[in-house]
């Protein structure tokens, strides 16, 4: 114990009774007995280490000859994949060929009809390419028109002429739908001057606009700026996307 100027007193000496801490009782998992029997159930005996002390044979089972050789499986025949496309062998000197055999057929004669009734064979296209006489097939070179000689060239492809009828098909049924929304009076065309004056008063708003836009400071340093910046670029923008809809349509339809 010492005092406020820490120097040593006498009450130092008094031995101070020992407080002991209780320990927090150990956590023991509820799956500890799962995971302990996992455990074992998958260990084998002697996978690692092997056994301590290694059994020796008893006299009656003496190794004998050959017994650690490796057991192969049992001798069978060997046959090919093709064996059935084999050809047959070829024939022994035992073996004697079939004599005696003739035929009226006369090879002079027959070769001179195939060749009088045959169509001579045309030569084939080629270019050459080298001064070396290198040869090429002219046809698939793309030198030689061959399209151009096909029974349907400069015919419509039919793909395009199935899409141009669903295309006029679509129309009609366009049509018809304005068509009847007209009959019922719930839809009306613009007329020339209306669609004038629209696309003629979005401009002029436009315009307005990009005045206002090209007086603004050119350095935006504070938040009010940047805004209406913002705001200014954004009405800008969309009265371009109205005005160029309005320009590629020359009939525009408004409900009622």
């Amino acid at each position: 114990m010492y005092t406020r100027d820490d120097e040593p007193t006498i009450y130092g000496l008094i031995p101070e009774a020992e407080i002991k801490r209780e320990k927090a009782p150990r956590h023991v998992s509820k799956f500890r007995d799962d995971a302990k029997g996992d455990y074992v159930k998958l260990k084998d005996d002697h996978k690692t280490m092997g056994q301590a002390k290694v059994p020796v044979r008893q006299p009656e089972s003496f190794m004998k000859k050959h017994e650690k050789e490796p057991v192969l499986p049992d001798r069978r025949t060997f046959k090919y994949p093709d064996e059935e496309r084999k050809r047959p062998p070829v024939p022994t000197t035992k073996e004697q060929p079939l004599m005696g055999l003739k035929t009226s057929k006369n090879f002079i004669t027959n070769n001179a009809v195939q060749n009088i009734t045959s169509v001579p064979r045309m030569p084939q296209k080629v270019y050459v390419d080298t001064r070396g006489g290198h040869k090429n097939l002219l046809e698939p070179s793309g030198l030689e028109p061959v399209y151009v000689h096909r029974k349907d060239y400069g015919e419509t492809p039919k793909y395009l002429e199935k899409r141009k009828d669903e295309m006029k098909r679509a129309q009609e049924e366009y049509d018809a739908y304005i068509a009847e929304h007209f009959r019922r009076g719930a839809m009306r065309s613009l007329s020339g001057d209306e669609r004038q004056a629209i696309l003629q008063g979005l401009k002029t708003n436009w315009e307005e606009i990009h005045d206002q836009y090209q007086g603004l400071s050119v350095v935006t340093d504070t938040a009010p700026k940047k805004n209406r910046k913002e705001r200014m670029e954004a009405e800008m923008k969309q009265l371009e996307r109205d005005i160029e809809t309005i320009e590629r349509h020359n009939v525009i339809y408004i409900g009622n």
